[in-house]
């Protein structure tokens, strides 16, 4: 069993405890916004929120649908499973620096809600580095095992003209 396979499902459990981490933040920073104050909450925290149940369909498409489903020795399930871990990828990153730039131009910040708000952009940065970890193990699978191109590699067979053809193009 290679290095990678070994350490991927302790990374899956991490995955998935920093998403119910920023699920309930975001859970309870949404909640706060919409019962107490007269908008509703900001996007950046809806988003993260998304973000956070993407990424436990993610996890459990990746470890019991994709490996089931789909024959495992096949490229597509390389290429499936290499899209879901980067697509986490980008909305992680796009999710914590959102929720960061947001709390950044408040005018003031306090309270248990400004300290769940700040602590999950620390836990959404700690999971965009997690799969970001996960998404480069993904990739070296997929280069490792032949790369995205190699149904191209290989000497391209020769093509034989018919003799009836050689005379017409003499």
């Amino acid at each position: 069993m290679s290095l990678s396979k070994k350490i991927i499902l302790p990374l899956r459990a991490i995955q998935g405890l920093f998403a119910l981490l920023v699920l309930a933040l975001s859970s309870y920073v949404a909640h706060w916004y919409n019962t107490t104050t007269v908008i509703s909450s900001p996007s950046s925290i809806n988003f993260l929120f998304f973000v956070s149940l993407y990424s436990l369909l993610s996890i459990l498409s990746l470890e019991l649908l994709i490996p089931r489903f789909v024959a495992p020795r096949t490229a597509a399930s390389n290429y499936i499973a290499l899209g879901v871990e980067l697509s986490n990828v980008v909305f992680w990153f796009a999710g914590f620096v959102g929720l960061a730039v947001f709390l950044s131009k408040l005018l003031f910040c306090r309270g248990s809600v400004c300290q769940s708000a700040q602590a999950d952009v620390a836990f959404a940065a700690a999971g965009w580095l997690i799969w970001t970890g996960t998404g480069v193990l993904g990739v070296r699978e997929v280069v490792r095992k032949g790369g995205l191109m190699s149904w191209k590699k290989g000497p391209a067979a020769p093509v034989e003209v018919p003799a009836s053809n050689k005379e017409e193009a003499v």
